[in-house]
């Protein structure tokens, strides 16, 4: 619990300073009751983001138990090295190897989503664009100057900033950047790459809070209980208060 807080209070001062950049967040429209789409994220996760970011407080065997996968499952598509069922999903390269890679050492994402929030990390993971100036040659409209790699770009496609003169109701005018894709033939791509990305934030929602899945599923037996709890609470009542009149 102690490393848990500790995360949070790492992640929430970087949330406060980059929060969108100015830019309209676009909706996830998640569901984590959608056992397809958290297994499509997971995929997605180890296979583009967990050779930089670790889960270090999700376990492999509790995301199988939750998301329908048995431990094969689990082995033959989640787990490619010589982890156990039960271990936790931390990543193999050493904090001070990726701060003299990248500078800094990519943060754990176990509660990014909580602390981002999903509209963030959906408008985020759509919004790198190409920008020479950076160093790994690409920028985000959501993170300015962020250090991050745009590891996904084959499934996208390359955008490209173009600069708007926009009017507003009042007949002000202002300046606004739209991401265009460089080759439009990528239309197709980016419309399945938006998909995954739902996915993928999907399944890192469900990884902050694992139990929010238990929680739904006990929720509307609660209510039940408690209605039924109602109709005799009230039948009880009449019971009693007919021998007091």
């Amino acid at each position: 619990m102690r490393r848990l807080i500790f995360a949070l209070t790492w992640l929430l001062p970087t949330m406060a300073f980059a929060a969108s950049g100015g830019v309209e967040l676009q909706s996830a429209n998640n569901d984590i009751t959608d056992k397809a789409s958290l297994q499509t994220g997971a995929k997605l996760f180890v296979n583009y983001c967990m050779g930089c970011h670790s889960l270090q407080y999700a376990r492999f065997q509790r995301i199988g138990k939750d998301l329908g996968l048995t431990d094969d499952d689990l082995k033959e598509h989640l787990m490619f090295g010589t982890e156990k069922v039960g271990e936790t999903m931390t990543i193999a390269m050493a904090q001070d190897d990726a701060e003299r890679w990248f500078g800094v050492a990519p943060p754990d994402l176990s509660v990014i989503a909580r602390a981002r929030g999903t509209d963030w990390l959906y408008t985020y993971l759509l919004s790198f664009y190409l920008d020479p100036s950076r160093p790994l040659g690409v920028n985000n409209l959501v993170f300015k100057d962020v250090g991050m790699p745009h590891v996904l770009w084959e499934q996208q496609g390359w955008q490209k900033a173009v600069h708007k003169t926009e009017t507003d109701a009042q007949g002000h005018s202002h300046e606004v950047v739209k991401l265009e894709l460089v080759n439009p033939a990528d239309e197709e791509k980016a419309e399945q790459y938006e998909k995954d990305m739902r996915n993928l934030v999907n399944f890192l929602e469900y990884i902050g809070e694992p139990a929010k899945l238990e929680r739904r599923s006990l929720g509307w037996k609660v209510l039940l209980f408690l209605l039924i709890f109602l109709v005799f609470s009230i039948a009880l009542k009449k019971e009693y208060w007919r021998d007091i009149h």
